[in-house]
Formats: C-alpha cells, structure tokens, sequence
C-alpha cells in the first residue's frame, strides 16, 4: 500500500502491492482516504487524475456540513449507518459493536459500494475519517478476492497514525467533556486497533464463510466477485 499525499485530504492511500492469492492488489484501482471538503485546487485535481469514481460512505447530514467539491469523478454516496453518527458515542457503543452493526444492517449498501469498485474504473473510497465505514468495506472487498490477511489488518491499523494528533487530541478532550462515563468514545474516534479487525474478519468466517460468502448472502453474483477478482488482482505475470 502507498500513502498518498494529497493536498487537504488526510488518511489518503492506494491500497495497491497487497499480495493476494495468485498475485497481489493492483495499484491505482481502489483508494481510501477521509472526507474530501478539505481538499485545496491542487489536491482536487490530484484526485480527478487518479480516481474516476468516487464513493461517499457518509450521511446525508454530514454530506451536508462538509460538502465535496470534485468534479470530474462520478459520486455515488452509500450512507452506511442507520442512525446518525451521534447516536453512536450517545450510546457507547465499541467499535467491535460497531462493526457487527454494519455487517448485519448494511450489508446491501456494503455490497453496492464494492459493485463500484469491481465496475474497473479507478475507485476512491471514503467516509469522514476514512477508518470505520471506509475500513470495512475495503477490507471486504480485499478479503473477498484473498488478499492477504495479515496485511488487510495492517492498511486498516494504520489509519490511525494518519489522523492528524491535534485533531485527535481535541476530539477525545471533546468527547471526555460530552460523555464523561463513556468507556469506548475516544476509540471510537481516534483509534483503529490490529486486533478489531482481525476479530471482525474472523466473525465473516464463522457467519459467513469467508467475505466472498459474506457478499453472495448480501446479494452479490459469482459474476461481481469475478469481476472485482479481475479488477483487483494482478497475476504475477501481469506485475510491473
């Protein structure tokens, strides 16, 4: 994976090089980062050359306050929670919690999210932050054409060190004022633990089957998960 440096955007990354059975992840396909409101002229442009489509995880309400101002890429916006982000931290929940959350009650927009990406068109992936609801979908869509597991862990731990500090240090203070009982508010915001998603992929096993298995449940064809084996794996004979 490679961690890009556009202007504006933070958590950005091209979660390309992951080695995959009979191969590995091919670069410049699917992307991750945050919300893209911040984005300056040049870091806009730097995304329109890269990605052609883009997927907006985010609700309506914060697609609202922060609106995304790229031309050029085709958006599609999926909201992935049911129930405001707010409720979340009102109701402390954990992001193990969280996670469970979205895979028994979005499983149909998980699935659209991933169609976009096996369509073969370059893909950013993002929500707020880019490391919860764009954290899950891409380790799907990673796990579902089998990378490899370890480093599907690794891309998704290492959001957290992408955060900007002054940004997480003022949101936890925040949340410690708002929700002075909480026990799982910071985490919930800041943090993106190795061992959240290893148990997460391992709870898409025991239910599923695998994450493939996870996706037929959740409407995908034998057809879409070829088509985004095809788009996101290059055979070894096809690297560089």
């Amino acid at each position: 994976m490679t961690i890009l440096d556009i202007d504006g955007v933070t958590n950005v990354r091209d979660v390309g090089g992951i080695p995959a059975e009979g191969g590995r992840i091919r670069s410049g396909i699917l992307l991750r980062s945050g919300q893209l409101s911040g984005a300056t002229t040049s870091g806009a442009d730097a995304l329109r050359h890269r990605v052609r489509r883009i997927v907006d995880l985010r609700d309506g309400e914060e697609v609202a306050a922060e609106p995304s101002g790229i031309e050029g890429p085709e958006t599609t916006h999926l909201p992935l929670f049911l129930g405001s982000v707010r409720s979340f931290f009102e109701s402390d929940t954990s992001l193990d919690d969280l996670y469970l959350h979205l895979l028994e009650e979005s499983g149909d927009r998980l699935v659209a999210a991933i169609r976009v990406v096996a369509d073969g068109e370059p893909t950013l992936v993002h929500c707020t932050v880019g490391k919860d609801r764009t954290g899950v979908t891409v380790a799907l869509a990673l796990s579902a054409v089998g990378a490899d597991r370890n480093a599907v862990i690794d891309d998704y731990a290492l959001t957290e060190s992408q955060l900007p500090a002054e940004r997480s240090r003022r949101i936890a203070a925040y949340l410690r004022s708002q929700h002075p009982e909480a026990v799982h508010a910071v985490a919930l915001a800041t943090q993106s633990p190795a061992e959240v998603m290893r148990t997460l992929l391992g709870v898409v096993d025991e239910r599923w089957g695998s994450a493939a298995g996870y996706l037929r449940a959740n409407g995908m064809t034998d057809a879409e998960l070829a088509a985004l084996r095809e788009t996101l794996v290059e055979s070894a004979g096809e690297e560089g």
